[in-house]
């Protein structure tokens, strides 16, 4: 069955401003059924979240004093979820398992496979006249192919949790989720192993700044 028909999909108009707005927050996946990406509907809320340790280095006799930050292993990307409950498409529906009205899945044990989601940060009319020489690759909008846009692929995720609540005061049911990603890319640029022509920023020994620690002496 097709989960992206019906008013209730319609598309509205979006205020052009310099500032990053929600409502040009786009989040596809490939729903239950479906071989190619659709966008999700409904999404109250889309919450990417990243971290890592850092480890601090000292010697001893030198006093309290830092020698050097070291990072540690990044953790596993999360996402949080948060999407109104429709009757024919259900959260774990929109990205591709046989919930709901589709299957047998009820639970996060019967999900065999993980699954993709990209993200797309439509740029505003003005940022897109004023983009001028960007570095970046940046994607042209899937909406509107005279605007740019941030696109984002989160790869091989796995729902690490599932919740949905039914209360007598108010008739709103939500679906909540976390999610653990695998990967995340820009979908365009070829990520090799200590390549030392990706540019990423920082380096004091390519003219962009960064910690007078590493400058070179």
């Amino acid at each position: 069955m097709n989960q992206t028909e019906g008013y209730i999909y319609n598309k509205g108009m979006s205020p052009q401003t310099r500032t990053v707005v929600s409502t040009k927050n786009k989040v596809f996946a490939k729903p239950s059924g479906s071989p190619q990406m659709l966008q999700i509907g409904v999404v109250a809320s889309f919450e990417p979240s990243d971290s890592r340790a850092v480890e601090a280095i000292r010697g001893i006799g030198y006093g309290d004093q830092i020698a050097e930050l070291i990072p540690n292993a990044s953790e596993p990307i999360t996402i949080s979820v948060t999407r109104s409950a429709l009757y024919l498409s259900l959260l774990m529906q929109t990205f591709g398992y046989a919930a709901g009205v589709d299957g047998l899945v009820r639970a996060l044990k019967h999900h065999r496979w993980p699954f993709d989601i990209k993200q797309e940060v439509v740029f505003s009319e003005i940022a897109t006249n004023n983009i001028g020489g960007a570095k970046g690759k940046i994607a042209t909008s899937s909406e509107d192919a005279s605007l740019k846009a941030l696109i984002t692929f989160y790869e091989a995720c796995w729902m690490t949790s599932y919740s949905w609540s039914f209360a007598s005061e108010t008739s709103l049911v939500q679906e909540n989720c976390e999610i653990s990603c695998s990967d995340i890319t820009d979908g365009q640029s070829n990520y090799t192993q200590f390549a030392n022509h990706i540019t990423t920023g920082n380096s004091p020994y390519q003219s962009e700044g960064g910690s007078k620690r590493f400058e070179q002496v």
